[in-house]
């Protein structure tokens, strides 16, 4: 068969890096197509994926619209000639190129508030697959798997942590060390969000260095780094999850690397206008498992930073809270490989369920973390 995947972000990247090698092992054509952006296509060359890349975008919140005609010409151009006989995922991109070429598409969603690109994807899709914690009903077709997306590739199963990188970022064995990332705020379901700005960056630099070795990956390029005590995470993107691994606490005002926090057992402190009382779902059911801290205001974020760099106990708490979390999910790769080999038809696959049947538990339960 015929696999054809769209990667727009680099976290697309690492959700299906595993299952186009494992497609391409057992003799199927696959075939990514790529935007260029940040570090997508290094992350598509680091791990050796077939690609085409169908446009470029910049971190900026009008690159995107600006450049959205010709991308969706060169996307579906470069399609037809690929013939797939299935395209996965995470929007409109796939969603309407599998339309155009009357090709089944599955995508995959973890992002409530991306209402609109909800609305222009979800009816060309085969099957919508999103994680159990998801709280939005997307339709019929819409069914859920036990875990999130970052199971796909920081699942016990398909990852094991490299301790080797903190030679690569020079800091010691038992040093202690921080990533601090900041979000661009380029997408389309960003406009009107914002996170933690450059002075409070700065604040937050100064009062983390008194407890441990600062690094700061800063997607926007915005924060000026001159005169504080802290430096760039400058290793290659690919890494960044080993960094993590072995990172004391995580620092954010984005998504992604703070569930990819919670897989790993470190810390993570995520801070950004998202958080409230309409969170998206996996971040209140990993709140609730104690796996990170969702904070509003920066002073809570400064404080709750402190006292988990001078908790002694965190690191034993946090790795048996991930422990239990992660007993109960998949090896995502694992099912997107049957739903490739299924064509997108996932009725009989019995690790997921429809969205609007019954979970044997609430993902979203209070756990009482605190008896920790």
């Amino acid at each position: 068969m015929r696999y054809l995947f769209f990667t727009n972000t680099p976290a697309h990247v690492h959700l299906y890096k595993h299952a186009v090698a494992t497609l391409r092992e057992r003799g199927h054509d696959v075939l990514v197509l790529a935007r260029d952006y940040t570090c997508t296509l290094d992350l598509l060359e680091w791990y050796d994926l077939p690609y085409d890349v169908y446009g470029y975008c910049d971190t900026s919140k009008g690159s995107l619209l600006s450049r959205l005609p010709a991308h969706y010409l060169r996307a579906i151009r470069r399609a037809r000639r690929f013939d797939p006989d299935l395209v996965f995922g995470m929007g409109g991109y796939a969603a309407h190129t599998g339309a155009l070429l009357r090709t089944p598409t599955v995508l995959l969603i973890d992002s409530e508030p991306a209402s609109f690109d909800h609305t222009v994807s979800t009816p060309f899709a085969r099957a919508i697959l999103t994680p159990n914690t998801f709280r939005k009903d997307l339709g019929e077709d819409h069914y859920v798997f036990p875990g999130l997306k970052e199971c796909a590739y920081l699942h016990p199963e398909v990852y094991e942590p490299n301790p080797s990188v903190r030679d690569r970022l020079g800091v010691g064995e038992a040093e202690p060390y921080v990533l601090l990332r900041l979000n661009a705020f380029g997408s389309q379901h960003d406009v009107g969000k914002d996170g933690i700005s450059s002075e409070q960056c700065r604040r937050l630099v100064e009062r983390l260095s008194d407890d441990a070795t600062v690094l700061v990956s800063d997607e926007g390029n915005d924060v000026d780094l001159t005169g504080l005590p802290a430096r760039s995470f400058d290793l290659h993107p690919a890494l960044m999850h080993d960094a993590l691994a072995e990172a004391t606490l995580l620092v954010a005002d984005t998504q992604t690397m703070v569930t990819e926090a919670a897989l790993l057992g470190t810390p993570a402190i995520r801070s950004n206008s998202f958080v409230g009382d309409a969170d998206m779902g996996n971040f209140v059911a990993l709140e609730n498992r104690g796996l990170i801290h969702n904070v509003a205001r920066f002073d809570a974020l400064r404080d709750r930073a402190t006292a988990v760099l001078r908790d002694e106990g965190v690191d034993e708490a946090w790795q048996r809270r991930r422990h239990d979390y992660l007993a109960e999910t998949i090896n995502l790769t694992d099912l997107l490989v049957d739903v490739a080999t299924a064509r997108g038809r996932v009725d009989d696959i019995d690790t997921v369920r429809q969205f609007d049947q019954p979970a044997t538990d609430d993902p979203n339960a209070p756990v009482g973390v605190g008896s920790d």
